[in-house]
């Protein structure tokens, strides 16, 4: 029997959970974290050392999130060393392809997919966007628009390192970037306009914005539509007290399409989680019949 809703989790795990907070490991683990939820799609960020060994790691933790097929991007020297993942249900959906957009700091990691007894490809990407170049983030939003080019129907799962453009919407508290203490934070995440510096919100305006945006931010649309308030819950810092209050900045994307298949978003930053990683958990629920009518699947 098919489940009913559809699960895609994001998660920064920091440094993929080799170096726990405070230094000690703890239970549950970041995987027993995420099994908890039972997800069908996860996207991943900072998978540090995942690829040693055979990738023995990335194998170990998506059999045990119930047999998941794992991607992760490539670790290259000279660039990040914290790659991108996604991991696919294989009792919903067969692979199509897989390929990591080689971007001059991060890769992205790519994966088609198609819903069993579909013809429709569903593109799944995981980004995390630099944290030290504005210019370069705004070329990496770009490059994740090509995705839902020709129609295509997109899921994506994103550490954005910048900030929701509908500040108005947020209900984060708003940055004084003359109170920031961390200096070297205030130059990765502002941008200059009309002669001052303010927060970089470029890529949520190329993602998200204008009057035919192409993707739908899904916490968003939690919040306005379906009046799910907490959606808008800051992700990060869960840790850091220089780099001003929490703000939204790990995001789920999706193409319009399916935003009308949304039941709910759910942002986790206490429990466990603030145990391994400086980041929130991210939970998207759809009604997977709404999804497998998109897609074009037979009932």
């Amino acid at each position: 029997m098919k489940p009913d809703v559809l699960v895609v989790a994001s998660w920064n795990v920091q440094k993929n959970g080799q170096t726990p907070v405070g230094g000690q490991n703890h239970s549950p683990s970041p995987t027993e974290i995420l099994a908890e939820y039972k997800p069908h799609i996860v996207h991943r960020q900072e998978l540090s050392g995942a690829g040693a060994n055979g990738k023995r790691s990335l194998y170990a933790a998506a059999h045990a999130l119930g047999g998941l097929i794992p991607f992760m991007g490539d670790e290259i020297e000279g660039r990040s060393k914290n790659p991108t993942g996604v991991m696919v249900d294989p009792g919903l959906f067969d692979i199509v392809a897989h390929t990591n957009d080689d971007l001059p700091w991060k890769q992205i990691c790519h994966v088609q997919v198609r819903r069993k007894g579909s013809h429709r490809t569903l593109h799944l990407a995981s980004a995390h966007l630099t944290h030290f170049d504005p210019g370069l983030r705004a070329t990496e939003a770009r490059r994740l628009t090509t995705y839902a080019d020709h129609g295509n129907t997109v899921l994506i799962g994103m550490d954005a390192n910048s900030y929701p453009h509908r500040t108005a919407d947020e209900i984060a508290d708003p940055i004084d970037w003359d109170m920031v203490e961390d200096r070297v934070h205030f130059q990765h995440r502002t941008i200059e306009r009309d002669g001052r510096r303010v927060s970089d919100t470029g890529p949520s305006e190329i993602l998200t914005g204008g009057a035919q945006p192409v993707y739908t931010d899904v916490a968003h649309h939690a919040s306005t539509v379906l009046g799910h308030r907490e959606a808008l819950t800051p992700t990060s810092s869960l840790h850091r007290t220089d780099q001003g209050p929490r703000r939204r900045i790990d995001w789920q994307l999706s193409t319009p399409d399916l935003a009308s298949a949304l039941i709910d978003f759910e942002v986790i930053a206490t429990g466990d989680v603030p145990r391994w990683s400086d980041h929130a958990l991210t939970i998207s629920r759809y009604d997977l019949d709404r999804v497998d009518r998109q897609l074009g699947r037979a009932a």
